[in-house]
């Protein structure tokens, strides 16, 4: 199949980073309903995917059918990743994400993620080989490089553009940095320059003014954010009506946030089961319980309890309680 250039609008400019064990199907769905340009899916491992381990498929439930989401998949052999875009496509998704950003050593040691900008050649090929497979939007997420000595992501990124990518997002970090320091956003210019396909801006972006500080010093197009949207999920819509004007978010308070928290700690117990689900939903309660300032005496029964039901009936004690205490 002959690469197509495909341009692809992101409206508006602002996006939920996929997020490992965080940004899954019920928490994208959340965002989605906010506001959001976009949605990325956790983390795809090609290999893993083709090979359907058990718990794969299930876990990355994809969203397909969720208009402004993108498919992310990862891997280091070209046929692999080939075939899982083939696969992801036919399943409906609209958008193909590739990462070469992830700095996890369980990634970079299988020499995926961010190790494939120690080569460029190899991870030209695994582009060229999605773009290829496809006759989806291909998009592109990175770093800076690997350490400070090979900063190539502007090189990458050309080459990227002129194998099909239609847009790259950029974490202005280093993949020998992790998530340690500040993210360089002002480097990420540098990447702008070098294409003429939108360029996102991701790292520390966490609310309006990170938001309007990323665009200013990357000339970016517009932002990717992660960690901002734990524990309040319309985060990405307040930056976008900030920022671009869109429709301003409702923001639940009071009663309306419990509903909201009971609603989507629901629809984790449907997507992973009641056992998992209690475990898995704690990272979550534990965010809302920090932006509500709730005790720590009850902080502490809800992410301990066992019984799915009892904490069904302690959210709204631990956001009343929570108001209580900060007033």
């Amino acid at each position: 199949m002959t690469p197509t250039r495909h341009d692809i609008a992101l409206d508006p400019p602002v996006a939920l980073a996929p997020l490992a064990g965080i940004t899954d199907l019920p928490f994208r769905n959340l965002v989605s309903r906010f506001g959001a340009g976009l949605v990325v899916s956790e983390m795809i491992a090609s290999g893993e995917f083709l090979s359907a381990r058990p718990g794969t498929r299930e876990k990355a439930e994809l969203g397909v059918e969720v208009e402004n989401t993108a498919v992310q998949i990862a891997g280091r052999e070209p046929g692999a990743m080939a075939e899982a875009a083939r696969q992801v496509a036919d399943m409906g998704a609209r958008v193909i994400d590739i990462n070469m950003g992830c700095p996890a050593k369980k990634v970079t040691g299988g020499l995926s993620g961010s190790a494939l900008m120690r080569d460029p050649d190899h991870a030209l090929r695994l582009i060229e080989a999605v773009v290829g497979a496809v006759d989806l939007p291909v998009t592109l997420k990175t770093r800076l490089g690997w350490d400070d000595d090979r900063r190539n992501a502007p090189d990458l990124a050309r080459r990227a553009e002129a194998a099909g990518v239609a847009r790259v997002v950029i974490h202005g970090r280093t993949r020998c940095q992790f998530y340690k320091g500040r993210a360089d956003w002002a480097a990420i210019r540098a990447v702008k320059a070098a294409v003429s396909i939108p360029v996102i801006a991701n790292g520390d972006i966490v609310d309006t003014a990170t938001a309007r500080d990323a665009l200013a010093q990357s000339r970016a197009d517009g932002v990717m954010i992660g960690r901002g949207a734990q524990g309040r999920p319309w985060a990405l819509a307040e930056v976008a009506h900030d920022i671009h004007g869109a429709r301003a978010p409702d923001i639940p308070q009071g009663e309306a946030l419990c509903d909201m928290i009971s609603d989507h700690y629901d629809a984790m117990l449907r997507f992973y089961g009641a056992d998992l689900g209690l475990r898995v939903a704690r990272k979550h309660l534990g965010w809302y319980m920090d932006r509500a300032g709730t005790p720590a005496p009850l902080r502490r029964e809800v992410l301990t309890c066992r019984e799915a039901a009892k904490v069904t009936r302690l959210i709204p004690l631990m956001i009343r309680h929570g108001e209580r205490a900060a007033a």
